[in-house]
């Protein structure tokens, strides 16, 4: 049995432990020691990196009462070896998981919704509730959460068993046997847990919430906490500045300006279509006294050139629309009578290309423009199916 000193000393960064064992396993060497402050990957937490002697950590599971090394390098099974965790990523960690601690107590207390699942992942930590929470009540709770920050309480560590267990009233994903490790934040939450903590809230720095989803039956929420919420926040005001600037705005109207913009931008947009339009229906005159028509009118949108198809088709044996001027072309065949599918498929296992739809109407992209050659190729394709 592995002696767990990160339950210990959450705040212990170095230590000195025997080897145990040392086999290669997958590339890797599976080391176990006496005792460890690295804390093995779960309950949603990352496992710990960091340094045994002169081989890197690269990995920590748990398996039954041992802790599981992973290490880029092997070590002698009776030797002492000196540990040391990657104290920045632990304590990062440490203020994410204490955060979402207050953050689902809060939700639980207000809501009553269970925390359902929970990840500290490489953009932000998510939780699940099994309930609706709108972005509004998540930013109430936000402001909750961080008063307690600021009351800079502490996080106290419980452990109990047997009739201990039944008295005390708290939050769990699951049935615990035997030994409960609770984590308790008075007046924010109580709730059994294998992870580690700051000492104090705020330690936590502070937590922001960064967005919400539907999930399932009821919500993901995703924050970040302490220094990670900081560079978020850092990279966030870094890019208003470039916006500013590119606006030449001091920032209070800069979204007036940018709904200005966008308003201009889809009145360009509707112009330019309906020249492009007025452009494909000047082109679509030439093409009347033809059975097999194809125009290829780079200006229209991959919207407009279905609807150009659907005009181009009336009374043709068959129309083909091509429009973009990227290397794979949007393309819409119709045919007024008859069904375009299979064609379709020829014409784009012939010009490198992919597309579906209905009988009567395809669309998809191929990698030619090429009016005469289009043309060309569907007279002969028609008439070797004949």
């Amino acid at each position: 049995m592995t002696r767990k000193l990160y339950y210990e000393d959450e705040y212990l960064s170095e230590f000195d432990a025997q080897v145990l064992t040392c086999e290669p396993q997958d590339g890797k060497w599976q080391v176990t020691l006496n005792q460890t402050a690295f804390f093995p990957e779960g309950g949603g937490q990352w496992p710990d990196l960091g340094h045994l002697g002169n081989v890197n950590v690269l990995d920590v599971q748990e398996q039954g009462d041992e802790v599981l090394h992973f290490t880029d390098g092997p070590l002698v099974p009776g030797d002492a070896v000196h540990g040391s965790i990657d104290w920045e990523r632990r304590f990062s960690v440490m203020q994410q998981h204490s955060g979402e601690h207050i953050f689902s107590g809060l939700v639980h207390a207000h809501y009553g919704y269970d925390n359902v699942g929970f990840h500290i992942g490489t953009d932000a930590v998510t939780m699940d509730f099994n309930g609706m929470l709108t972005m509004e009540q998540a930013l109430e709770i936000e402001q909750e959460v961080n008063q307690f920050i600021y009351k800079n309480i502490p996080i106290e560590h419980l452990i109990l068993v047997g009739e201990e267990k039944e008295t005390l009233e708290y939050r769990s994903k699951k049935p615990i046997e035997g030994e409960l490790r609770i984590i308790r934040i008075p007046g924010a939450d109580t709730c059994a847990c294998c992870g580690t903590h700051v000492k104090m809230t705020g330690a936590i720095g502070q937590v922001k919430v960064l967005g919400i989803q539907k999930y399932k039956s009821g919500v993901r929420v995703s924050i970040l906490c302490g220094k990670r919420a900081l560079e978020y926040e850092d990279r966030v005001l870094e890019e208003m500045d470039r916006i500013r600037i590119l606006l030449s705005s001091k920032g209070e109207n800069a979204a007036g300006i940018v709904e200005h913009l966008l308003e201009d931008r889809r009145q360009l947009r509707y112009e330019r279509e309906q020249m492009a339009m007025q452009l494909f229906e000047m082109q679509m005159e030439k093409e009347k006294t033809e059975s097999i028509r194809v125009i290829v009118c780079p200006a229209l949108s991959p919207e407009s050139t279905a609807k150009a198809a659907g005009k181009l088709a009336a009374g043709a044996t068959v129309a083909l629309v091509i429009s973009g001027t990227e290397e794979l072309h949007p393309f819409a065949m119709g045919m007024e009578a008859g069904n375009v599918r299979e064609l379709t498929k020829q014409m784009c296992a012939a010009f490198n290309g992919k597309g579906g739809g209905k009988p009567e109407m395809t669309q998809g992209k191929i990698a030619c423009a090429d009016e005469a050659m289009l043309r060309s190729w569907l007279t002969s394709a028609i008439e070797q199916s004949k």
